[in-house]
């Protein structure tokens, strides 16, 4: 039967309507929402059966990781032999012998050299082999390797700095989750750095590394009226305790010079110009407890960096102990009508420095401080509403650090209206401050030089004066951006009190960071 004119109009009139947004929208929802509660039906039915099956007796015969064909069996044998091993001990019922599979399964994920997911199997082994029971099972992990080079460039702008950067990672290197990085960058402010790096797993645990590197850098630091040139290398072991506190102890040395001076720069300056030699020892302990590192709503965080440079055998021509410590904590703030999480959240920071001169050999006298071993303060990555190392002394228009500082935060972060709460962005309203002090010794030079007593009632005499009167504070609000790399913050700042000297910053600022004050 033909089809009328006016029906077939119809039709073309239907098929030239654009489609609704919001109408497809809320079908493509419908779909979601099926397909993931027909995920959710058979993940319970799994848990079901492995849940009426959890206490059924039954023995580890073997654990196979497919698909591994980059990684060494032997790196891989470290990982699931205590099971295997353990399995013949004692017999397991299923939902243990899952459990410690599952353990196994996950130190693989921590290597970073298979994509996710990685999918376990269970089966039973032909029932025709001799050497199996009745209860044996044999289970596979089916892994997807990822490649073996990666490749990235980029430029980076923030911190009152743009650059251009590439960087070459090699996994696996010799088959057993070793990792050799190669990073390049050029910029304004550091106008070239360059680092080899290669790490590899101990005895196939995620959770001991060891990492050895070189590096070589040329970094303008107009704040005090220079250029600084590195050169060095550095060794590192690290850990994770079992309470989940993480450890790292290295050795670091370097030669730096400070050179470039402009014609204007101060006599401080140009007393450190020239070169040093630092060799040091350093420890760091890592507390993480944080929800989201990047933009937490809850828990702490604690670290501190301990570092003894140039006393002993460690040699070089720069003596110092050197301790910082950092901490935040974060705590969500609930909204009557409100229900779960709001997203708005207070949080509070402290950092705080100490960096105590000593002699390089016992009959000499503590060395006084450089200015590229002393704190700097200020910026939009720490000291909101100062200019960059706007806060402490200065030597005419030099800014020439300190050996002692304390700086704290309060941020209050709330959801942007009609975003909402899962969203990563966050309006903040924020006052920080922070105080940098020089020992009375410190940058300068003198033909008498203190003596050990002397150097310790100046510490004491600093770090007393760093609670003497209000910090220099600054208030502002802002936009927050939590990337999963970094955290961005777009912020008008009024600094409320100044010193002497010091250089806030009324207006806009930018900043790029991950732990951001």
């Amino acid at each position: 039967m033909a089809s009328s004119p006016e029906s077939e109009g119809d039709i073309f009139e239907k098929l030239s309507k654009r489609a609704d947004p919001k109408a497809q929208e809320e079908k493509t929802k419908a779909i979601r929402e099926r397909e993931r509660a027909q995920y959710e039906r058979t993940q319970r039915r799994l848990e079901d059966l492995i849940e009426t099956n959890s206490t059924l007796p039954c023995t580890i015969s073997s654990i196979r990781v497919l698909n591994a064909n980059r990684t060494r069996r032997g790196f891989l044998e470290r990982i699931f032999k205590p099971i295997l091993s353990s399995s013949q001990e004692r017999r397991y019922v299923l939902s243990e012998a899952i459990h410690d599979v599952l353990i196994g399964a996950e130190k693989l994920r921590r290597f970073d050299i298979f994509k996710e997911p990685i999918s376990l199997f269970i089966d039973r082994p032909s029932p025709t082999d001799p050497s199996t029971s009745p209860t044996d099972l044999e289970f596979f992990l089916s892994v997807q390797e990822r490649p073996r080079i990666q490749l990235k460039t980029g430029t980076d702008v923030g911190n009152a700095e743009g650059s251009a950067y590439g960087n070459l990672i090699l996994r696996n290197v010799f088959g057993g989750a070793e990792s050799l990085n190669f990073d390049a960058s050029l910029g304004t402010r550091t106008r070239s750095a360059y680092q080899a790096n290669f790490s590899t797993p101990i005895l196939s645990n995620p959770d001991l590394q060891w990492q050895i590197g070189g590096l070589a850098s040329s970094t303008q630091k107009s704040w005090a009226s220079h250029e600084e040139v590195l050169k060095g290398g550095w060794t590192k072991f690290q850990w994770m305790a079992k309470g989940g506190n993480r450890h790292e102890i290295g050795y670091n040395g370097a030669w730096r010079q400070v050179t470039g001076l402009s014609s204007n720069a101060s006599p401080t300056v140009r007393t450190d110009a020239g070169d040093s030699v630092k060799s040091s020892i350093t420890h760091t302990w890592i507390q993480e407890r944080r929800d989201n590192p990047i933009l937490p709503s809850s828990g702490y965080y604690m670290k501190t960096v301990s570092e003894l440079a140039g006393w002993g055998p460690l040699q070089g021509d720069v003596a110092f102990g050197k301790l910082e410590m950092e901490s935040q904590a974060a705590i969500p703030v609930p909204i009557p009508g409100i229900r779960g999480s709001s997203g708005v959240s207070f949080s509070a920071g402290l950092r705080a420095g100490l960096l105590y001169p000593l002699a390089l050999d016992a009959g000499s006298n503590p060395q006084p401080s450089r200015i590229n071993d002393r704190f700097q303060l200020g910026g939009p990555a720490d000291v909101r509403g100062f200019r960059l190392s706007g806060l402490g002394p200065r030597d005419g228009a030099d800014a020439v650090g300190g050996d002692a500082y304390a700086a704290g935060s309060a941020n209050l972060l709330m959801p942007i209206p009609r975003v909402g709460a899962d969203r990563p962005f966050r309006l903040q309203t924020f006052i920080n401050g922070g105080r940098l002090l020089a020992l009375k010794e410190s940058g300068r030079r003198e033909e008498e030089k203190p003596d050990s007593k002397a150097v310790g009632e100046s510490v004491r005499s600093s770090i007393a004066e760093l609670g003497n009167g209000l910090p220099s504070l600054a208030a502002g609000v802002g936009l927050v951006y939590a990337h999963p790399v970094a955290r961005f913050e777009l912020n008008f700042s009024l600094p409320l009190v100044l010193r002497k000297g010091e250089e806030g910053r009324k207006g806009l600022q930018f900043g790029i960071g991950i732990n951001l004050l």
